[in-house]
């Protein structure tokens, strides 16, 4: 299995090795012809402003919004979560819209208000789920189709719409695999 990771911006090398040790060859993604032979995607943390005008610029954002419609799978982590939202609380800035969310950018603070979280997560088992946010979004509205897997102090930060995920912090940090393994079963 060949799954990419969009190499425009963020933590690529981390995302890369958390596909290594689920066994799975990653995909640097850099240009739209890298697209085809992939069956998933991961969209990392960076810029969301920044990485929406990259995609514009390399003719991959009405692309991969195309292939997310027809149930193409993409995991966005912080950036890629505000990315694959259809609306984004104050911006117009470039997205994909495919999930039926609002998001707020920065919503948790600035770097100085990054933390560690310990989550459950039903849909990955036992045990918590040690979690990163850093200059982290949160999901403030889901549509009826969003699934909710996980929040923290009544925030949504982790939810799948068909064979879309996304999370506002990084799994890519962690040695657990287990979301990036989730992620993997609808690829």
């Amino acid at each position: 299995m060949k799954i990419g990771v969009l190499a425009l911006q963020g933590a690529v090398r981390e995302h890369c090795n958390s596909l290594k040790g689920c066994g799975v060859d990653p995909v640097e993604v850099k240009y739209k012809e890298q697209l085809s032979g992939i069956e998933g995607l991961i969209i990392p943390g960076g810029e969301s402003t920044t990485v929406g005008k990259l995609l514009v610029r390399h003719g991959m954002l009405s692309l991969l919004a195309e292939m997310g419609r027809k149930g193409f799978p993409i995991f966005g982590t912080c950036t890629g979560l505000i990315l694959l939202a259809k609306e984004i609380i104050g911006s117009a800035q470039p997205r994909l819209g495919l999930m039926d969310i609002t998001v707020e950018r920065n919503a948790f603070g600035r770097q100085i208000a990054s933390f560690e979280a310990e989550l459950e997560i039903a849909d990955i088992g036992k045990p918590l789920y040690r979690a990163f946010f850093i200059r982290a979004p949160y999901i403030t509205k889901v549509g009826k189709n969003v699934k909710i897997l996980a929040q923290i102090e009544g925030k949504n930060i982790l939810v799948q719409q068909g064979s879309l995920l996304a999370a506002a912090f990084h799994p890519e940090l962690t040695p657990d695999l287990r979301i990036h393994q989730y992620f993997l079963g609808f690829c």
